[in-house]
């Protein structure tokens, strides 16, 4: 597979500049053949082993919206320079971020970024989507290193890498993305290793979402302390003044299966009833956005640009509202074969391969 070099083009984007390398292969900065103003980052796979990696990225989070998810735009893991086209982030990894606060973010900052995070994950484990490899080089900042750390929003973090994602009966036993780890048995091991769960470390084949929540404490650690924990050591151990929320949340994430929060929601819940409730603001916020023009079906009707029910805006792809879960077209295009609910355009589905009939959504 030859390597492709800027200035070329895939699908409607011409390359700029590659802002991030792997074994997988790189990422580029994109823009638009026509609109430049509009840019993309693209991945593409430099090795043909990991092109089936791209597809399964694509595919675990293919109907995944949320602010605080990196957003997928494109993929075509059969063209002749695969390719999976997202939301372009401007602004650095959180691994940057803590690497230049070493004794620790603001507090509210930490809290702001946790919650980014934490919510991101609240929706892909509704959607069974299993992160696998939750660290803060998968973490994006909007705006980070160019504004001050105390000025980071919830809606500024981005979680990314969703390569290793479990969707469904997609398999994830294969080469991380972002680094390769294998084990001396020749099984491919993901995840980085500082940020495994115990049972991720020991091959567990039942990983749920419970695996992303004990990668989570240990960033919230870095966070608050600008080091990862050793030992025993409870965040205030390392840092005075903490808020009281901050020890109790930790020691149910970093702690053995069986005694971390059941789920992202009860990680939310017990950090927002000790401060001010953060998640309205990203709602409303998300909601408030500007709306993509929108689709226009085969019968002439256009889709809605907002939920009837809750006001959150549609986006052109949508079927259901992402916020409230209401319908809001009569006839959602479906996969026959799969259920799946692939997007307006797609010829093929997404998620199975097979040919879609040329309409719209009504």
């Amino acid at each position: 597979m030859s390597g492709p070099k800027a200035g070329n083009r895939i699908s409607e984007y011409v390359l700029i500049e590659v802002v991030g390398a792997g074994s997988f292969g790189q990422v580029w900065k994109a823009h638009h053949h026509i609109w430049k103003d509009q840019l993309v980052a693209i991945k593409i796979p430099t090795d043909g082993q990991y092109v089936r990696n791209l597809q399964k990225e694509g595919t675990a989070i293919h109907g995944l919206r949320h602010t605080n998810i990196v957003r997928a735009i494109g993929l075509d893991p059969y063209a002749d320079i695969p390719y999976f086209v997202m939301e372009f982030v401007e602004g650095s990894s959180l691994r940057e971020l803590i690497d230049a606060h070493k004794a620790g973010l603001p507090i509210r900052t930490a809290q702001n970024i946790a919650v980014g995070i934490l919510q991101a994950l609240e929706i892909a484990h509704q959607n069974n989507v299993v992160h696998r490899d939750i660290k803060p080089a998968n973490i994006l900042i909007h705006g980070g290193g160019q504004k001050p750390a105390e000025s980071i929003t919830i809606e500024d973090v981005k979680v990314t890498d969703f390569g290793l994602g479990k969707a469904g009966e997609i398999t994830t036993h294969s080469i991380m993305q972002s680094g390769s780890l294998v084990s001396e048995e020749g099984k491919s091991i993901s995840g980085t290793l500082a940020y495994m769960s115990p049972e991720q470390r020991d091959g567990d084949a039942s990983l749920d979402g419970r695996s992303d929540l004990y990668s989570v404490g240990i960033v919230l650690f870095e966070l608050i302390c600008g080091e990862r924990p050793s030992g025993g050591d409870m965040p205030s151990h390392i840092r005075d003044g903490l808020p009281s929320w901050v020890d109790r949340v930790y020691s149910r994430l970093y702690t053995r299966r069986d005694r971390r929060f059941s789920n992202a929601t009860e990680v939310l819940r017990e950090i927002e009833s000790t401060s001010i409730p953060p998640r309205v603001a990203v709602a409303k916020a998300y909601a408030d956005a500007p709306a993509r023009p929108p689709a226009i079906p085969a019968s002439g009707s256009a889709i809605p640009t907002r939920c009837p029910k809750c006001q959150t805006r549609i986006e052109r792809d949508d079927n259901f509202c992402i916020m409230c879960g209401e319908q809001v077209v009569r006839h959602p295009r479906k996969c026959t074969n799969c259920h799946g609910y692939p997007a307006a355009d797609d010829r093929f589905c997404i998620f199975c391969g097979t040919p879609l009939p040329e309409t719209g959504r009504v």
